[in-house]
């Protein structure tokens, strides 16, 4: 738990000048006190007592002035709350390897099928993006909420030749910054706020967040690790996903599959390309992220499905000065009760008459 004014317990000072006060006063009165001839009327005459019913509402009362004094500094404390606003840059890639059958029927059809299982599923008003990355990468679907619009833009994939996971990276950075003004795009210079080896929690993260779909590894443009220093200076987190086996298998996507103008750009790519696990863990390690292995379409559905539970909880920093506030009021309402409850059964009692 931390004070947003840490200053205002200065407040509480007031604590005990008011309880010397009291006890001042308290030594005056026995000071005054009548003497009587008789103990025993004078305890018939102001009732039972005992020291609790001095000291309990006297106690009630300073602890709920301790609790108004805290409520005062504002205490904050840290929380999971669901952001509802967030948005998530999903970047498939789109090399010609995606076309490799290890996974059924390729690696290209499951992604597709998966991801448009991942929109459909998601809440009304989840904003979505789609990045597409070969040799290139370009944003086919900017964030929405159109869940059509969405499925239309994951169906119309085409793979090429070339794995250019960095671009993948930095395409989702500005397609996040077109939305979110607080959010630079990449080539303005942006100081390293916080990465995931020195930040304890998920407080001063950005809602939005990017997601990497890859069978392969960096082959062509940006380096994936500097891409990921660019978020994680943005306070972006990235999670990655490393998809399909490394057992051997044939290529084949049919003719609505590939980008025949394409075909001659970039490099790399191709059936049987190893994951770059290391690189991916790394660019998820960094921003604060979390890497992800899916070697089949289910498992590859099961990863895209859990994002939410793991994507749009933050930790925020909660006020929860009313709590203390209620429990100041509740204090002191108690100590006022007892006080007046215990004052009324020591009303002087008339004493007896005899003939």
């Amino acid at each position: 738990m931390s004070l947003a004014w840490p200053f205002a317990l200065a407040a509480l000072l007031a604590v005990p000048l008011l309880a010397l006060v009291w006890l001042v006063m308290r030594r005056r009165r026995r000071r005054t006190a009548v003497r009587v001839s008789s103990l025993r009327l004078a305890r018939a005459a102001n009732g039972p007592s005992s020291r609790a019913r001095t000291w309990v509402p006297a106690a009630l009362l300073g602890v709920g002035m301790l609790l108004a004094g805290v409520a005062v500094a504002r205490p904050q404390t840290t929380v999971d709350v669901a952001t509802s606003e967030s948005t998530m840059m999903l970047a498939i890639d789109v090399s010609s390897s995606m076309c490799t059958t290890d996974v059924d029927p390729n690696r290209l059809i499951a992604a597709q099928e998966a991801a448009v299982e991942f929109i459909e599923a998601q809440p009304e008003g989840t904003r979505i993006g789609i990045v597409a990355f070969s040799s290139i990468a370009g944003v086919v679907a900017s964030p929405t909420s159109d869940k059509d619009d969405l499925v239309a833009a994951v169906d119309s994939l085409t793979t090429s030749r070339g794995t250019a996971i960095g671009q993948a990276i930095l395409a989702s950075i500005d397609a996040i910054a077109s939305i979110d003004p607080d959010v630079a795009p990449t080539g303005v210079e942006v100081e390293a706020t916080s990465t995931s080896a020195d930040q304890d929690d998920d407080a001063g993260y950005a809602a939005e967040t990017i997601v990497v779909l890859t069978d392969g590894s960096n082959s062509t443009g940006v380096e994936p690790v500097t891409a990921a220093e660019e978020a994680a200076a943005r306070g972006l987190r990235v999670y990655t996903i490393g998809f399909g086996t490394t057992e051997s298998a044939s290529s084949s996507c049919s003719a609505g599959q590939v980008d025949t103008s394409q075909l001659m750009g970039g490099g790399g790519g191709g059936g049987g390309q190893t994951i770059d696990v290391a690189t991916l863990q790394e660019v998820a390690d960094l921003t604060g992220g979390e890497y992800f292995s899916a070697d089949a379409a289910d498992s590859l559905t099961e990863v895209l499905l859990d994002l939410p539970e793991v994507v749009d909880v933050q930790q925020e920093k909660v006020d929860v000065g009313n709590w203390f506030v209620l429990g100041a009021a509740g204090s002191a309402a108690a100590g006022v009760a007892l006080s007046l409850w215990w004052g009324r059964t020591r009303r002087p009692q008339r004493a007896a008459t005899t003939p």
